[in-house]
């Protein structure tokens, strides 16, 4: 903590001075333009997370990956989001325009949000069964995902970025030590979902470990006077660097950190659980929320929703109660009807089909960037839940719905009309294509997430579906009210985990109560939970601050309202924090009703 304090204090006086200086050196005559300090920051942003720069297309630092788990990068993390926080300031922020005064709000939110989560030590948790690093190196792996593999110098950025994955391995071991000695440690619950995920890593002969798949076949831009070496090269890192530091890691996850792992399940009972779980609420809702608040906005959502899915359950004639109604769902073998993974992706490409000639009717903008449906890969599948990962801002890579199909002849189709429409169109690929595409917007707004706006906006998504042509089924529109369950018990469960003492078997059982999830898939949400307090919490409440957004654009335009201007005023700005969105659309209503604006 002494040396802790000691470089914040140096950081504090530098930037004091710095703050001075700027202030008797620099006049608004000389400053750069606003837009350039924007384009430096998301340059600079790239450089300390190439993933993301990668991800979105920009392919500069391909050979990069910073090892975020030391103390160094966290230092140069707190000196990068402070320098801006300063700069920004040297700006008036009246005299920007609309598009610049909401990326000064956004900039400044960043640097804030981002300066405060560094007080915590997310850095001792560098592994777990969903959300880690080594999880996403491993998708990359197989050579079909955001790594690009066109020419020899994909391939030997690739390998560079392995080399530097291998170190990032040794200290996620030496971290997790630490992690023992100062409490900061995995749920047990966990640790055992985590060491076969890395044990699939060893796999042998060399030729057969996933990490060897992008030199199983090359494009025709790979010389085949290359390709020998290149398949030299790889066999040569999987059996000199990854399959030792692999099996360094599942000895030391075994013998050591399994048996240190905690009984409990939230971060609550860690040395500063509290505070950084208020601060994962922030982060992750982009709300002053807390958690007692957000614990009964869920109780009041779980009973609503509750009341609307015994009258569908009325609807299909089944005479039992709600609770025995989900378990007829879950076992229903109508709703199982696959034996092929095609046949699953065939039956979301149906979806779309349908969906696709009524989107006019709500929106009227549509992306251009084009998307697949693919099967989760074999070594998460059993632990991840249906994604979707973005295209590249040229839209050269499609954006990619991953769909775990662990078992297909166990499949349950009850609620893929809503899943389509949260993760694809018009959710996640729809929001996320729009804002890559919005030529208004500065760089870094293009690559921004904001969890209680994306995936708010997502869930708000769902209850789209009757006017897009889906949900004449029954059973899919209990599937979209299951679905709306299944976020409003996130609410209760998640602090009930991580602020009320909830044990993981409780959560389970509540969740088991309240929904008609299959056993194991609960007990793969609860800890998902687990493995990241706080996440969960940002669909329900990112979606009804839409929802409250819209009820007030309609009272205040009345008969004038319009759909899809409303869905253009949110889609327009990108992904954006709630509080900062909700004061775009109250400054909409001023204009409106001052000037009478064009509604359409």
């Amino acid at each position: 903590m002494r040396v802790f304090f000691s470089s914040l204090t140096i950081i504090i006086i530098t930037m004091m001075s710095c703050k001075t200086s700027m202030k008797n050196n620099m006049s608004e005559k000389n400053l750069i333009s606003f837009d350039s300090l924007l384009q430096n920051y998301y340059n600079e942003e790239m450089e300390l997370y190439p993933l993301e720069a990668t991800s979105a297309g920009d392919y500069r630092f391909n050979d990069k990956l910073p090892n975020n788990l030391t103390q160094a990068y966290r230092d140069d993390l707190r000196t990068f989001y402070s320098k801006y926080q300063q700069l920004l300031r040297l700006y008036d922020r009246n005299k920007l325009d609309t598009t610049d005064r909401d990326s000064y709000d956004i900039l400044n939110w960043e640097c804030d949000i981002h300066l405060e989560g560094l007080q915590f030590h997310k850095e001792l948790f560098p592994v777990d069964q969903m959300w880690s690093l080594n999880l996403f190196i491993g998708q990359l792996a197989t050579g079909r995902s955001i790594q690009p593999f066109r020419n020899i110098g994909d391939y030997e950025n690739w390998l560079k970025r392995l080399d530097a994955f291998a170190a990032w391995c040794d200290t996620a071991i030496a971290n997790m030590k630490k992690g023992i000695e100062t409490g900061y440690v995995l749920p047990k619950s966990l640790i055992v979902k985590v060491i076969p995920e890395i044990t699939s890593f060893t796999t042998e002969p060399v030729t057969e470990n996933l990490f060897y798949s992008p030199v199983k076949s090359f494009p025709e831009t790979v010389p085949p006077s290359e390709r020998q070496k290149l398949k030299k090269d790889y066999a040569e890192m999987i059996e000199d660097r990854l399959i030792p530091v692999f099996e360094r890691m599942v000895k030391f996850l075994k013998n050591q950190y399994l048996p240190a792992g905690r009984e409990t399940a939230g971060i609550g009972s860690l040395p500063d659980g509290k505070e950084w779980y208020q601060y994962l609420i922030k982060y992750y809702t982009t709300t002053s929320l807390t958690p007692d608040e957000i614990f009964e906005i869920g109780e009041q959502e779980v009973a609503r929703i509750w009341s609307e899915m015994d009258k569908v359950r009325e609807q299909t004639g089944y005479q039992g109660d709600l609770k025995s109604f989900f378990n007829f769902i879950r076992t229903d073998k109508q709703l199982m009807p696959f034996t092929r993974p095609e046949q699953v992706i065939d039956h979301f490409w149906n979806i779309y089909h349908i969906i696709k000639p009524n989107m006019p009717k709500l929106f009227d903008i549509e992306p251009k960037a084009r998307f697949e449906i693919r099967r989760t890969e074999a070594f998460r599948e059993k632990s991840a839940s249906a994604e979707y990962n973005p295209g590249s801002f040229d839209g050269s890579r499609p954006g990619i719905f991953y769909v775990p199909i662990p078992d297909v002849k166990k499949y349950n189709i009850y609620s893929d009309e809503d899943l389509f429409l949260h993760e694809v169109i018009p959710g996640h690929h729809f929001q996320i294509s729009l804002q890559q595409e919005n030529k208004k917007l500065p760089q870094f707004r293009k690559i921004l997430w904001y969890s209680g706006y994306g995936e708010g906006w997502a869930l708000y998504s769902e209850s789209l579906g009757k006017e897009l042509g889906l949900y004449k089924d029954p059973y899919q529109y209990f599937g979209m009210l299951s679905n709306d369950m299944h976020r409003a018990i996130r609410l209760v469960v998640d602090v009930g985990i991580h602020a009320k003492g909830w044990t993981r078997e409780k959560a389970v059982q509540y969740s088991l109560d309240h929904e008609a999830e299959s056993e194991s898939s609960i007990i793969s949400e609860v800890e998902r939970y687990m493995a990241n307090p706080g996440q969960a919490l940002s669909y329900k409440i990112g979606e009804m601050k839409i929802e409250e957004l819209k009820r007030k654009v309609f009272i205040a335009l009345g008969p004038e309202f319009d759909i899809r201007k409303f869905h253009d005023i949110v889609l327009e700005p990108g992904c954006i924090p709630l509080d900062i969105l909700g004061n775009k659309i109250d400054n909409w209503i001023k204009r409106y009703q001052e000037q009478s604006v064009d509604v359409r």
